[in-house]
């Protein structure tokens, strides 16, 4: 007989919303990050030349924390689901640091802050990506992440309107108390932001259920089935194991095990994207107790040096301390990628053998990135030099500029809130492409605009521009790539394609300070303008990219 298999049935529109809850709540707290840390730094005494580097705890973290949370979401299995468990670590250790970073005595204390916190988002953001892959179907994919790119404008709007709100509407102090560093609208700002982030991501783990893996393994043959990839599945009889769709799925899932691929490996089950206990049993990623307990004492020791103002000199010691415990971490990860392929190992094996599209969008993602990264750290330079001509930090004129700035982003988050799910309709009647690419080019113009401009008002029509792009940055990639990727690898390449996000920051971090120091004698508004040029280049280079959905 024939096996049918099923595809993955329409969700409606409130079951995309509360599972797509939880971003509002994650953007919430990042663009209070983005809008404010380096001007944390900046108040705190770091120098402005070495603020770029500091900001290099962001692109890090992704890069180790996001494939290695994929791996392991892809094979986890319990009683809150498959990706659920890390959207909920994540969003409580990032409250926690929102909370105390404000409170920071030295800008080393906060760049740890920016550390933990950085990590933490990235244990929750980086499932909410696969999770749209395994929730919804091809046709709803394009939707689903037009809605995350909603919930992330409204999260940001709120995120970086919130100091200057408390500080306009509310009366809430904007300059610094007598003896004291950071304004207390600010610090209240990073409270709310934990209450808020911690909260919304709850909604989603209590609103949302998720497919157990068997469900997962028939809707992707029903996909291929349905692209025409491979034929429908003939059988004698229905498996033993079970009647119906569960019948089917059991006889998929022992026929993968009698392929030769699996005999090869001498695994009776599961296949090589194992779940639950059984598949942790055989040596999943683990994150070593003594690897935590150095990486702690070492945060811990760097707190008590930065409270009682010893020697900087001894920080190499307690950084030394951190740093080992990361490295223990590490070659647990090298020592798990024995029987069965997990651990680094499977991470670099897929990392090798990824899609060809991925390929295609890393360049596209690597000039995109790059300009972001530019806008994020240097607008608030930018701005209160420019326009507000002054760079003390504790004058009533560099903290009216710093809120202002708070607004633009808040402006140009709020405005891709708005445009998010026109995107969809633009690209049925021409491409995600052609969209995406039409929406780099006019970010691009907008962010090399800013240097033209000389009144803060003036500035939020860039900012429209700035808007428009990242809410396809934040879809259109997501939605092309989704389709060349297998269900039970979506998040390990999820969090691969996360590299070609944080390796242009990366380099932006390591060589923006010195192009400002020595390239552009210290005018920080021209990396706003190398940013825009970068975004242009996105733009060209989305044309080398294939979507596998795309029928034209």
């Amino acid at each position: 007989m024939n096996v049918i298999f099923r595809r993955k049935p329409r969700l409606s529109f409130w079951q995309i919303w509360n599972m797509s809850f939880g971003f509002l709540g994650i953007q919430f707290g990042f663009a209070l990050q983005n809008g404010n840390v380096s001007r944390i730094f900046q108040t705190l005494g770091a120098d402005i030349d070495n603020i770029p580097i500091l900001w290099i705890a962001a692109p890090v973290t992704g890069l180790l924390v996001q494939p290695i949370i994929g791996h392991m979401s892809d094979r986890t299995w319990n009683r809150l689901g498959r990706r659920r468990p890390y959207f909920l670590t994540g969003a409580v250790f990032a409250s926690l640091a929102l909370a105390i970073i404000t409170n920071s005595p030295t800008w080393i204390f906060a760049t740890a802050m920016l550390w933990i916190m950085d990590a933490s988002i990235n244990i929750s953001m980086e499932p909410f990506r696969a999770f749209v892959g395994d929730m919804l179907s091809s046709e709803q994919r394009t939707t689903g992440f037009a809605m995350q790119s909603f919930f992330i404008g409204i999260g940001a709007v709120v995120g970086s309107f919130l100091p200057w709100m408390l500080a306009n509407w509310f009366n809430v102090p904007e300059v610094p108390a007598e003896g004291k560093l950071i304004p207390f609208n600010l610090k209240l700002s990073f409270y709310i932001g934990a209450v808020v982030l911690l909260a919304a991501v709850l909604w989603t783990i209590l609103r949302t259920k998720e497919y157990s893996p068997a469900d997962l393994e028939e809707f992707e043959k029903g996909e291929k089935v349905a692209r025409g990839e491979i034929m429908e599945e003939h059988q004698p009889s229905p498996p033993s194991g079970g009647s119906g769709w569960q019948g089917r799925a059991q006889g998929a899932q022992e026929a993968d095990r009698r392929s030769p691929s699996a005999a090869g490996e001498h695994q009776p089950s599961p296949p090589s994207g194992g779940y639950g206990s059984q598949s942790m049993a055989q040596g999943e990623v683990n994150f070593y107790r003594p690897g935590i307990i150095w990486l702690s004492a070492g945060l811990i020791l760097t707190f008590i040096l930065s409270r009682v103002n010893l020697e900087k000199e001894l920080y190499v010691v307690t950084g030394g301390v951190a740093f080992f415990g990361l490295l223990q971490i590490v070659a647990g990860l090298l020592r798990s990628g024995g029987k069965g392929g997990n651990g680094l190992n499977s991470i670099l094996t897929d990392l090798r053998h990824m899609p060809a599209t991925m390929g295609q969008l890393a360049v596209v993602q690597f000039f995109t990135w790059f300009a972001l990264f530019s806008l994020w750290i240097y607008t608030t330079a930018a701005v209160t030099s420019q326009i507000y001509g002054t760079t003390d930090t504790v004058s009533l004129e560099y903290n009216k500029g710093a809120n202002w700035v708070g607004v633009l982003f808040g402006v140009y988050n709020g405005f891709a809130a708005v445009v998010a799910f026109l995107l969809p309709v633009l690209a049925k009647y021409t491409s995600r492409k052609i969209t995406h690419s039409i929406c780099l080019v006019i970010g691009g113009i907008s962010l090399v605009s800013i240097s033209m401009i000389h009144t803060p008002g003036m500035l939020i029509l860039p900012m429209l521009g700035i808007g428009l792009a990242w809410a396809s940055i934040l879809s259109m990639p997501y939605a092309i790539l989704t389709g060349s990727l297998p269900h039970n690898k979506m998040g390990i390449y999820m969090g691969i394609f996360n590299f070609f996000i944080v390796i242009p920051q990366i380099l932006a971090a390591s060589i923006l300070g010195s192009m400002v120091k020595h390239l552009f004698s210290g005018n920080t508004m021209l990396a706003l303008v190398t940013g825009g040029i970068s975004m242009v280049i996105a733009a060209l280079s989305v044309y080398f990219v294939k979507d596998v959905d795309d029928r034209r």
